[in-house]
């Protein structure tokens, strides 16, 4: 196990300047955010399937390619979780997150939401 602590020289509540405390705590939060989109699919029973691009160039690369130019960020490269239906970009994390705090996570997806759902009696207001 790494764990990022910071140095004694440093005040209580500072940021560490140590090399490898920033990219530990951004892999941790990456973690957190996967596990949090893969719960959430297993839960409601939504099919999907898990690209590990940390261990495949292939799988990372594709990601990088197909995540649109104006969901990328100003530097460097899309972090995971990137979202996609089928070869359709779908968004972030931060888009999976508010979709699923308004309800709207099969629209999200480009699902039909199943009957009884929040989401689906949402949808049967708006249309009704």
């Amino acid at each position: 196990m790494v764990e990022a602590k910071p140095s004694r020289s440093q005040e209580p509540g500072a940021r560490s300047q140590e090399p490898g405390a920033r990219s530990f705590f951004q892999i941790s939060q990456i973690k957190k955010k996967q596990q949090d989109v893969l719960g959430f699919l297993e839960a409601n029973k939504i099919g999907f399937e898990e690209k590990d691009i940390a261990a495949n160039e292939e799988n990372r690369k594709w990601m990088r390619e197909n995540v649109p130019e104006n969901s990328r960020p100003a530097t460097g490269y899309p972090l995971p979780p990137q979202i996609f239906n089928e070869s359709q970009y779908r968004g972030d994390y931060d888009a999976f997150f508010e979709a699923r705090e308004n309800n709207a996570v099969y629209a999200f997806l480009g699902l039909t939401a199943p009957p009884g759902s929040k989401e689906a009696e949402a949808q049967a207001k708006q249309e009704a």
